[in-house]
């Protein structure tokens, strides 16, 4: 009788503690694991309901002794609903198809990514970023991945989504787009066409990394509703009143994290 063989041991480890990308004055600490092998789709989708990220082959999440300001965050896609300046968007942005491609680096892509790294993020690590690693960052995956083009009617790129496809929703890895477009609000456009197509497959969620209430950078997050935020290890509907203000023209000026 076939036998099959023993389920490999899924090993956690610890990060050492490195300055807070979001929070000044504040370290942070991560619990990694490994995506491969034959399971490692399966694997992801667990992680990700259980409020990790992956990067390349790594699924992540925050554990920062003493701060829980990282909060996972999901959009409930089929009761979503856009408000007054999303709706706005549409209107500036009818001319923004979105296509989705295989999740292969090119040199298009890499130029765009440049410059957004040198107009939103100088002084980032990424932003010191060649081509080999920006390749690495968008195909080194062991799961169901693509590339979310955005293109104006003149087929040029104004923006990119990197975005893993999970059994119950989309989640959103890394977003860039051109930094002179402002009124254009890509980033909030990108999570918008997320949404559509998530309620096209008849998915139920967006995934959109960490809401960080206290960084101005990350709070856009909570303008997605309805949503869920993972707390104490339940997803919960976020409330109204737990939002970030509005900015002006909706501009979002960050990527997903």
């Amino acid at each position: 009788m076939l036998q099959r063989p023993p389920r490999r041991p899924q090993f956690f480890y610890t990060t050492a503690p490195l300055p807070c990308p979001y929070l000044a004055g504040r370290t942070e600490r991560k619990v990694v694991t490994e995506l491969t092998g034959p399971e490692a789709e399966a694997l992801h989708d667990r992680l990700s309901r259980a409020g990790f990220r992956r990067s390349h082959n790594i699924a992540y999440s925050p554990v920062c002794p003493g701060c829980s300001a990282c909060i996972p965050i999901r959009i409930l896609a089929e009761a979503f609903e856009p408000n007054r300046a999303q709706r706005k968007l549409g209107k500036i942005n009818a001319d923004i198809a979105g296509f989705e491609m295989p999740a292969r680096a090119t040199a298009e892509q890499f130029a765009l990514f440049q410059r957004y790294q040198r107009a939103r993020h100088g002084e980032g690590d990424m932003a010191a970023m060649g081509f080999y690693d920006y390749r690495a960052m968008v195909e080194d995956t062991p799961i169901t991945t693509g590339m979310i083009e955005f293109r104006d009617g003149r087929d040029v790129l104004l923006g990119a989504c990197l975005t893993d496809w999970l059994s119950d929703g989309l989640s959103a890895v890394y977003s860039f787009y051109t930094p002179e477009a402002e009124r254009r609000s890509l980033g909030t456009w990108a999570i918008l066409w997320l949404v559509k197509r998530a309620q096209q497959l008849g998915l139920p969620f967006v995934y959109l990394g960490y809401w960080v209430p206290e960084s101005r950078k990350m709070s856009y997050k909570s303008r997605f509703r309805p949503s869920e935020v993972l707390i104490g290890g339940s997803w919960r509907v976020l409330q109204e009143e737990e939002r970030a203000p509005e900015p002006i023209d909706c501009q979002v000026k960050e990527s997903i994290g």
